[in-house]
C-alpha cells in the first residue's frame, strides 16, 4: 500500500503542479488513496520531493535530482522485506534473513555500492559483510538498520 501510494505521489507531481499538501492530498483522494496529512509529510520526506520554482514564480512539488536514492530506492525495499536482524562482530556484520534471500539482500547491498564493505558472502539465510575496522562496521550497521 505505502510504494503504490508513494508511486502515485511521484506520478501526481509529475502531472500537476501541486503547490500544498492539501492539493497532493485531494489528487491521492481522486485516485482512490486515502491518507492523512501526517502520512503525506512522512512520505514527501521518505521520497526526498522538493519544493522547485515554476516559470510563473510559484513553487511546486517535484522528485528530487538525488539519483542516488532514486536507483537505491528499490534496493532499499529489497533490504526491508528480507532482512530480519543485523549483528555485529567486532569488523563484520552478520545480517540474517528470510530462508532463502539472503542472496537477494546481498545483491542489493552490493549495489547499494557501500565502498567500505571489503567483501560479502552469503548463503540461504545469511549474509556476512566484511570490513576494514570495527568502527566503520558500527557504522555501516547502523546505516543499514536505519534502511530496515
Amino acid at each position: 500500500m505505502k510504494h503504490n501510494r508513494q508511486s502515485k505521489i511521484l506520478e501526481l507531481i509529475n502531472e500537476y503542479d501541486i503547490e500544498t499538501q492539501e492539493e497532493l492530498a485531494e489528487k491521492l483522494s481522486e485516485s482512490g488513496f486515502s491518507s492523512t496529512q501526517a502520512t503525506i509529510s512522512r512520505d514527501i520526506k521518505q521520497l526526498k520531493i522538493v519544493k522547485t520554482l515554476t516559470a510563473d514564480d510559484r513553487y511546486k512539488y517535484a522528485a528530487s535530482e538525488n539519483k542516488e536514492y532514486r536507483n537505491n530506492a528499490k534496493f532499499y525495499n529489497i533490504l526491508k522485506e528480507t532482512v530480519i536482524k543485523i549483528d555485529i562482530a567486532k569488523n563484520l556484520i552478520v545480517v540474517k534473513t528470510y530462508s532463502g534471500m539472503a542472496h537477494a539482500a546481498a545483491a542489493a547491498i552490493d549495489a547499494i555500492n557501500f565502498s567500505e564493505i571489503v567483501g560479502t558472502i552469503a548463503g540461504d539465510d545469511t549474509i556476512l559483510l566484511v570490513f576494514t575496522a570495527d568502527e566503520i562496521a558500527n557504522l555501516i550497521a547502523d546505516k543499514l538498520r536505519k534502511i530496515v
